[in-house]
């Protein structure tokens, strides 16, 4: 049987279309299953266990120039290598007039069906044509996990049971720079490797400044270096306010999705606002702490059942929001409690010391 997804963006939305291709491929293990996606989230698709092909568009970057001899020749390229394989089923994820146009593009193997979603969902952008272009349109309920919407779809387009345990399948490779610093820094006395996550494509789902900083000291009293990730010249700032007057700081360079993800799964654990890269932390299974100023965590915010096969019930994974901010104390309360959870898991399987490397 040979699938396509089509889920082009945006990056939390990859990562959590990927818990169902997990279930996909645990129902029916010899599929072929591809992926249509933007760009810019080709690597990290490429890491999703099970994904045969990834098929990337720019139609972000096409629609400014739609009549740009360069638009025509790569929108040529791409429709080319979109038909080249004749697909079973064509599930658009999305439900975006987008997505629906590369759903109709796709070629069908005799028999093939499109899928696509009926209705819009809580907090979900939907676009009518989605409905239209599909073959079968699912109807999903309206209050639903964007986890869980792409997992009910594909439960139902293929006629099983969701399975309970949830895996999102990111893979990612060990980190040996990442590594040797942090076996100095056991050595020097120091737990672990924490990341904060403070950018995000939204300024009003930013955390303030001095809260930041503030959680920075906290974690390095205890005994925590911090990692600074960013990917924009504004964020690099951010960065390095935060790391002003820290002992144990590393602000890191700007790094590929793929190079970032690797360093992601390198730390013990990762405190971040509602954006792609925590939700990345998600995916990977570390320790993560996810900061809402919106009562939208229960649309993308961590899921408990994702942590109750690896020792639960103490989750590993926790969202704390607030009105108008969670404070710092909420979050290192809650920081606290998840370090706990996983290092009682990492103990009863047989790791003494805290590793990040047991899900590689």
């Amino acid at each position: 049987m040979r699938i396509l997804i089509v889920k082009l963006s945006s990056l939390g939305d990859v990562v959590h279309t990927m818990a169902a291709v997990q279930d996909i491929r645990q129902a029916h293990p010899y599929a072929q299953i591809d992926w249509v996606v933007e760009r810019a989230f080709a690597p990290l698709v490429l890491r999703c266990k099970g994904v045969h092909r990834v098929i990337h568009c720019e139609l972000r970057r096409w629609r400014k120039a739609p009549l740009a001899a360069e638009t025509r020749q790569a929108w040529k390229e791409f429709k080319q290598e979109l038909q080249q394989t004749p697909y079973d089923a064509v599930i658009d994820l999305q439900g975006l007039s987008k997505s629906a146009l590369v759903s109709k593009l796709a070629r069908l193997a005799p028999g093939g069906k499109r899928y696509g979603i009926a209705n819009q969902t809580e907090g979900s952008s939907f676009e009518a044509p989605a409905r239209w272009v599909a073959d079968v349109a699912i109807t999903l309920p309206t209050h639903c996990h964007a986890v869980t919407r792409a997992r009910l779809l594909c439960a139902e387009i293929f006629g099983y049971t969701l399975p309970f345990y949830m895996h999102f399948g990111l893979l990612a490779q060990m980190d040996k720079g990442l590594a040797d610093a942090k076996k100095v820094a056991f050595r020097t006395g120091l737990q672990g490797l924490v990341a904060l996550v403070h950018g995000t494509s939204r300024a009003d789902k930013c955390w303030p400044l001095d809260h930041w900083r503030a959680l920075a000291s906290r974690l390095n009293a205890a005994g925590f270096m911090v990692a600074l990730p960013h990917g924009s010249a504004a964020e690099e700032a951010v960065c390095h306010e935060i790391a002003q007057d820290l002992a144990h700081v590393q602000v890191w360079p700007r790094l590929a999705l793929d190079a970032l993800t690797d360093s992601l799964a390198n730390c013990d654990g990762v405190i971040g606002v509602d954006s792609g890269l925590s939700h990345i932390a998600v995916a990977l299974d570390l320790a993560h702490v996810q900061l809402y100023n919106f009562d939208t965590a229960w649309r993308t915010g961590p899921l408990a059942e994702q942590q109750v096969e690896h020792g639960g019930p103490a989750p590993r994974q926790v969202s704390v929001y607030a009105d108008p901010i969670p404070t710092v104390d909420s979050v290192w309360q809650a920081w606290t409690s998840v370090l706990a959870a996983a290092q009682a898991h990492r103990q009863a399987a047989g790791h003494n010391r805290p590793s990040s490397f047991a899900h590689l």
